[in-house]
């Protein structure tokens, strides 16, 4: 008889469900892995032979087979040791085949039997819930699986105890879910002195997801404001906390188990490659757009970045999703971020300070700003120059809003949008409204569609950027608690969108 056990192999953040089969037949004494094992997988069988060893369990003199189905489907990373091991321990009549064939197992093994942590137990949860089947993986993944909570999560320490649960000797308790993890101190926008055009521009980024391109001399604040983002965004709700921390616990980001409701926020340097932003690598993992899904990704440095690198983000950008390209799969990951660049206005950065500026001003600035192409370009939503503060102003008392209460009304304009889009599941901010969508939210008064279309000849908006500045005075009037778009909105929205590059 055949025994089997059921595993997953990652696709993304898509789980699927992989039997694992194991058999013993007469012959010469063997232990194969077959259905498409990448090495690591491979090496399962070496390192499932040191754990049973070390519990005293011998395996038979006979030609075992392990066949990972379906065959076609690459297997890819360690967490198939604990089912390959389980498969045959039932295979040679230790353990229970009925009770194992409703199970889903991952997790590595340690040479002693100890069960080792392995990345995306969240996902592999979610696929035993749907096929109504119990989990068992490490211990130490079994607070994070338990986040689910549609199935029962079984997480012994060592393979000694899995064996016991299964014989009847010590039956393990269901996982818990592990704690909230607790928000990180919150930096507040008071800390920012002066700016405040960069910091009304923030809110707004914040209220709708809109993307922000913030151009200033070095030192003038840029990182410091868009680590300030993160305090006047809303909390994760439930549905957007399970879609990040899923991507997080394939990329082996959750401590302890433990799920955030802070968004994300990640900020990677301009010398990180493609693999690393877009993703890739070695089994298509996510990058750092994928990372800072429902959150934010802060670009500094931004035209400093691979011009390759920047232009794949275009479509990402536009679509929330990235589709990362291998020859034997192509593996989506969800990628919905509010992207937050920063450059200089030049290579030294002084473009607009005679005493410092270089000889070649102002084709530097045309030059290295050009780096930014123009479709790209067109794919922020607010544009806005950061100027360098005064020192005398470096001593005068804090201005403007806290981050608590900025937050109060994004946190309001969201939940107008909320209500808005109720009827619109894949729409969830004004930024990702289109279409008759779009035309039926975003209307503006007579004033304000007169001066739109008289901004639009003049400038030659694309029709990218007319509808831009519909959804960002769409958030500006929520922000304002108002039904309808007005001139002063439309006016607000259109100052954003001509700073820097005129009509793009």
């Amino acid at each position: 008889m055949v025994a089997q056990v059921y595993t997953v192999a990652f696709e993304g953040v898509e789980a699927r469900l992989v039997e694992v089969q194991c058999a013993l037949a007469q012959g010469m004494p063997n232990f194969a892995i077959v259905g498409l094992p990448d090495k690591a997988v491979s090496e399962a069988r070496e390192r499932v032979r040191a754990a049973l060893a070390a519990l005293s369990i011998a395996l038979p003199s006979k030609k075992i087979t392990v066949n990972l189905s379906p065959a076609d489907l690459p297997k890819e990373g360690s967490h198939f040791d604990l089912p390959i091991a389980l498969a045959l321990l039932a295979a040679i009549e230790i353990l229970p085949r009925e009770d194992l064939e409703s199970c889903v197992a991952l997790g590595e093994l340690a040479l002693d039997g100890r069960l080792i942590a392995v990345a995306g137990a969240l996902p592999a949860a979610m696929a035993a819930a749907e096929h109504d089947r119990t989990l068992i993986c490490p211990a130490a993944c079994g607070a994070e699986a338990a986040w689910v909570g549609a199935t029962p999560v079984l997480a012994p320490a060592t393979l000694a105890e899995a064996i016991a649960h299964f014989t009847g000797r010590t039956p393990l308790s269901p996982a818990r879910p592990g704690e909230v993890l607790r928000e990180a101190a919150i930096r507040d926008l008071r800390d920012v002195k002066g700016q405040e055009r960069a910091k009304r521009a923030l809110e707004i980024a914040a209220a709708g997801r809109h993307h922000l391109l913030m151009v200033g001399a070095p030192g003038a604040g840029k990182s410091m404001l868009a680590a300030r983002i993160p305090g006047i965004l809303p909390p994760l709700s439930p549905v957007e906390a399970l879609e990040t921390s899923m991507i997080h616990s394939l990329s082996g980001l959750l401590s302890e188990g433990g799920i955030s409701r802070t968004r994300p926020f990640r900020e990677p340097h301009h010398t990180a490659s493609m693999a690393a932003i877009v993703g890739g690598g070695r089994g298509a993992k996510p990058g750092e757009i994928s990372l800072a899904h429902n959150g934010v990704l802060f670009m500094d440095e931004f035209p400093e970045y691979p011009r390759a690198v920047l232009e794949t983000l275009r479509q990402p950008i536009e679509t929330g999703e990235v589709v990362v390209a291998r020859a034997n799969a192509h593996v989506r990951y969800p990628c919905r971020f509010l992207l937050v660049a920063a450059a200089n206005p030049c290579k030294c950065g002084y473009l607009a300070d005679p005493a410092r500026a270089c000889s070649r001003v102002p084709m530097c600035g045309e030059d290295y700003l050009g780096r930014i192409s123009g479709p790209l370009m067109d794919r922020f939503d607010l544009r806005i120059e950061v100027p360098p503060v005064a020192y005398a102003d470096l001593d005068l008392p804090s201005t403007g809003d806290s981050s608590a209460t900025v937050a109060a009304r994004v946190q309001s304009a969201r939940a107008r949008q909320e209500a808005r889009y109720a009827a619109h599941p894949q729409v969830r901010v004004n930024a990702e409204a289109e279409g008759a969508l779009l035309e039926a939210v975003a209307s503006p008064d007579a004033e304000g569609r007169a001066l739109l279309l008289k901004v639009a000849d003049r400038f030659g908006l694309t029709a990218r950027g007319y509808h831009r500045v519909l959804r960002v005075a769409r958030t500006i009037a929520d922000l304002d608690g108002a039904p309808t778009l007005r001139l002063p909105h439309i006016a607000e929205a259109v100052s954003y969108r001509l700073t820097l590059a005129a009509g793009r």
